[in-house]
């Protein structure tokens, strides 16, 4: 039921059932039907929506649901109610940490267990996986705990005994081992050690054949074992099984195993230094009794140096370093390279020398290391890591190259490169980042393989963030790019400039910025060309696509929004976050396909391909962009202008270090508040530096170039310019004495990309020519100067038929069905933003109620004209975001539908809403120029409107600098 719907159709339900509820009398029987239905519904929204309030208000509503009296229409008994009850606790203490939960849990699922629970209707096994699951909760926060880990082993071991096909412990066994581990890493002991390694060789026997779970499980309770009574079966054994698992190779396995042994070298780190020193004595004493060359020996080594390496990173002496070398030195004289880990203890070795060069500055064991590493990809058992050995032996190369100059170091990483970049084995992110320091020595040293560096990059971020299922992990592996993705295209776009080539530099800037709306934006490509020529083809992309966004829209990675998939052969055991990448896979690959017959097609070989040249050139055809390229290696202004070669702008040598100046003292002086004198001094200092750095120049090559004043300029910029006022500029020095700044002499605006701008001129058989105003409006205490504002645009209706939005009916549902059917739209609320959470960044409605970025880019809106967002941060970027990639409402809005958006730059003052409109709109709705769409006359609108702001006696730079427009 709740779970396949919607958060906008859950609100509908649960504002229903809250009206229904304050007309029940409390005695009557329906009102716990009622009072249940809306703790159902309130669980099924947090699912979605992750806040807390919801949870919180779901386990308040069923805990009054239990003293209620039975309820009438269908049978509801308290057993049921007190479990969905423990559901919501449990997913608490599990989310948000909080101890009492945890113990409350346990404390109502023993009382559970205690009851014939089938008569309820309550699955006995569902229980018991959940007190486990409360146990380990327990064990996790330190919530007491007592006796937690043999309780959930006899709870596994009941389970293991009633195994059976609708009856399956691998969720139990999964929750064991995470607790075990939790216990380890708090550095206490774990009892009964011996019941929990039996009940993994009890869930071993029930087992499929290379159930990786449990052996994972069992290897970790031996190894734990192991560290307290140092037994060579119990070492021999757990090695045994994680090679085993290794060998077949599954990639969650191998994560699950990685954690595991990250888990048990973060125990050894986090032992006393004295425990340590005993530790490496004890191994002295066992390896002096242990006979050479014997595996018990060898076992002991690899201990020891482990060991030694613990106590090297605490002290930093040399000595331990060495130490852990000549550990090192024995295994490798008797290791089996032909094993399937018989390169280890030789990776080991060239790592554990380059740490002592680094130490120590002895350029012999740089020079060792290299030679290991070198030896290490001769062998056979390393094949499906010369990733990480390529990667190590880089850097050993680049040590010695940067000390001695060595032409053939650098010749040989050149060689290595390739070599690594192109193995299919290693993760795409680790390819991409060797990519770029490929191509940042290639590009230091002047070397010929610059452009296939370059180009391998731009490939792999691309291959990177498609493979991405959702919108929020395609943006978390972006930010995880961030100081190396975000700057590469941009570098390559400057080596481009560098070489000459400004086409394919501006080409290069389009394809690696906004990466996730052009992504969005190739899914909502028209298909009205193609289906004339082959209808067939353009109606399968056309639900491909479709099928492509509603995936990639899902609201979280873990699959809180289910995307139906009837007939999938998917199977069910698979996680929600696997099943996704399942689906979208098959979809690409399905899309492919399409894709290379529609490109077969006569005139259609360039079909959705990254557009070239003279395809986005044709931004230009309104008017100049001017796109400023912000980069380390040399910053550039190119000026595109249609059917003319882009005009570049040479940079001083500082561009780049006093633009990231100017951008600092904006931020600092931000900290003391908007309408503080210091920012106020601070913004003007920008003003006129950024008029030095970048207006004068772009002034007088528009000049130049013949372009009049008044005349329309796109601003395309990157980096920090992307929350920099360009369209402020100045004053410009003039000889009348009158302050000018860079809008008084052209009509500014900005884009994210090419792209966007092209797509926002394009005619749409749906947009009217006399369109309605749709008023989307929120005023509370905060917002005096709201009611204003909002009479100024009722007052319209005279020009546009206005609808207004306002109160309980501006609900999140309603105002997305309101931008439907409206060409025109004005918000007049509170803008919000959540720090290094982009899609939440929101419009505040009623009752806390926010409309989201991910709720405005779900919508399609083809008959979308021209939006004012009179709101704080519609044009701002949060902290933890990537600059070029433009995540904010403002741009969001663009993407919708919307041709133009005029947005702000940071927070609004209130008092300017209703005079900026009321000039706004006059120049807006002026005769002159009837027959050009509204969409065209915002930007000189807004330009006319801030200018009359600016003479208004006591107005701060910083109340009409905020205001940006973007779009066509």
């Amino acid at each position: 039921m709740a779970q396949e719907l919607s958060i906008m159709e859950l609100d509908l339900g649960i504002t229903y059932l809250q009206r229904a509820l304050s007309r029940i009398p409390r005695s009557h029987p329906t009102y716990t039907a009622c009072i249940h239905l809306l703790a159902k519904s309130r669980f099924e929204r947090y699912k979605l929506s992750k806040q807390k309030e919801d949870l919180d208000k779901s386990i308040v509503h069923y805990t009054e649901a239990i003293f209620l009296p039975p309820s009438w229409g269908f049978y509801l008994n308290v057993v049921q109610i007190f479990f969905q009850l423990v559901i919501s606790l449990l997913r608490r203490s599990n989310e948000f940490k909080q101890p009492d939960d945890a113990k409350c849990a346990v404390e109502y699922l023993r009382y559970l267990r205690g009851l014939p629970l089938d008569t309820f209707a309550v699955p006995h096994k569902v229980v018991t996986t959940f007190l486990i699951q409360a146990l380990a909760n327990q064990v996790e926060l330190e919530a007491d705990g007592t006796g937690d880990i043999e309780e959930m082993v006899i709870l596994c071991q009941e389970l293991l005994a009633c195994h059976s096909s609708e009856n399956d412990p691998t969720d139990a066994i999964f929750t064991l081992i995470t607790a075990i581990l939790c216990k380890f890493l708090q550095g206490k002991q774990v009892e009964p050690l011996d019941g929990v390694i039996q009940c993994f060789r009890d869930a071993l026997k029930i087992s499929p054949p290379g159930s990786h779970l449990v052996l994972l499980g069992l290897a970790t309770s031996l190894s734990i074992r192991y560290e307290t009574n140092y037994s060579n079966d119990d070492y021999d054994e757990a090695m045994t099984l994680l090679e085993s698992v290794i060998a077949s190779s599954p990639l969650p396995d191998d994560q699950i195993k990685a954690s595991i042994l990250a888990a048990v070298d973060a125990v050894r780190a986090a032992y006393p230094i004295k425990v340590v020193e005993e530790k490496i004595q004890s191994l002295r004493k066992l390896i002096s009794k242990t006979p050479p060359r014997s595996s018990e020996r060898n076992a002991y080594l690899e201990r020891l140096a482990k060991w030694y390496t613990t106590k090297f990173s605490r002290t930093n002496d040399i000595k331990d370093l060495e130490e852990v070398i000549k550990c090192r030195r024995v295994l490798l004289a008797s290791a089996d390279t032909s094993h399937p880990f018989g390169f280890q203890p030789a990776f080991s070795l060239g790592f554990d020398l380059y740490m002592e060069f680094k130490c120590s500055n002895k350029m012999e064991y740089l020079d060792e290391s290299i030679t290991v590493h070198r030896g290490v990809l001769e062998m056979q058992s390393a094949r499906g890591y010369h990733f990480f050995v390529i990667q190590q032996l880089y850097k050993s190369l680049s040590q010695r190259f940067r000390l001695l100059g060595r032409r053939q170091d650098f010749d040989e990483m050149i060689e290595l490169f390739p070599l690594a970049v192109n193995d299919k084995l290693a993760k795409v992110s680790d390819r991409f980042a060797l990519s770029c320091d490929w191509a940042s020595t290639a590009r230091s040293a002047r070397h010929s393989s610059v452009s296939d560096a370059y180009q391998m990059a731009m490939s792999l971020i691309q291959t990177s963030f498609i493979s991405a299922p959702t919108l929020q992990v395609q943006h978390s592996r972006l930010v995880a790019m961030r100081g190396v993705g975000d700057k590469m295209p941009l570098d390559y776009a400057s080596y481009q400039i560098e070489m000459g080539q400004f086409t394919q530099a501006i080409e290069t800037l389009e394809q690696g910025r906004a990466l996730l709306w052009s992504e969005m934006r190739g899914l909502r490509n028209s298909m009205d060309h193609l289906s004339q020529f082959n209808s067939p083809l353009a109606t399968k992309l056309a639900a491909i696509n479709q099928d492509l966004e509603s995936l990639t829209m899902s609201v979280t990675p873990s699959g809180a929004i289910e995307i139906s998939d009837a007939g999938s052969q998917v199977d069910d055991g698979m996680d929600p976050f696997g099943r996704l990448v399942v689906k979208q896979q098959k979809l690409l690959e399905e899309r492919d396909v399409l894709l290379s017959q529609i490109q077969e097609l006569p005139g259609f070989g360039e079909f959705l391909k990254t557009p070239s040249f003279e395809t986005i050139r044709v931004a230009a055809s309104h008017g100049p962009v001017v796109i400023i390229n912000h980069t380390e290696w040399r910053s550039d202004i190119l000026i595109l202008v249609h059917n003319s070669p882009p005009s570049l702008i040479l940079t001083t040598k500082d561009f780049y270090r006093l633009a990231n100046e100017l951008k600092d003292r904006l931020v600092v002086a931000r900290m003391e508040g908007l309408d503080s004198d210091k920012y106020n001094r601070a913004l003007r200092s920008v003003l006129e530096g950024l008029y030095k750095l970048v207006g004068r120049p772009v002034i007088d090559r528009l000049r130049a170039l013949g372009v009049p004043e008044q005349s329309r300029i796109w601003w395309c910029p990157t980096s920090i310019f992307c929350s920099l006022p360009l369209h402020a500029m100045g004053p410009i020095p003039s000889d009348d004495g009158v302050k000018r700044y860079f809008s008084d002499l052209y009509i500014p605006s900005y884009t994210p990309t090419l792209s966007a701008l092209i797509e926002s001129r394009k005619p749409s058989p749906k947009m009217s020519y006399q369109p309605s105003l749709l008023l989307v409006a929120n005023p509370d205490e905060s917002l005096p100067g709201a009611f204003g504002e909002m009479e100024i645009i009722q007052s319209l209706k005279s020009r546009v038929p206005v609808t207004t939005l306002c109160g309980k009916n501006a609900t999140p549902a309603g105002v997305v069905e309101g931008l439907r059917d409206h060409g025109l739209v004005h918000f007049v609320c509170h803008g919000k933003l959540e720090t290094g959470k982009p899609f939440d960044a929101s419009f505040k409605l009623i009752d806390n109620k926010c409309l989201t970025l991910l709720d405005i880019v779900r919508s399609q809106l083809p008959a979308a004209e021209f939006a004012f967002l009179a709101a704080c941060h519609t044009a701002e970027l949060t902290d933890d975001s990537i600059a070029d990639e433009a995540l904010h409402l403002t741009a969001a809005v663009q993407y919708c539908g919307f041709r133009s958006v005029v947005g702000t730059m940071w927070e609004m003052v209130d008092i300017d809403g209703r005079e900026l409109a009321e000039n706004f709109y006059k120049s807006m709705f002026s005769r002159n120029g009837q027959e050009v769409p509204y969409h065209l006359r915002s930007a000189r609108a807004l330009r006319d409107a801030t200018r009359k702001m600016r003479r208004k006696k006591g107005m701060t730079l910083e109340r009409w600098v905020n205001f940006v427009h973007y779009g066509a």
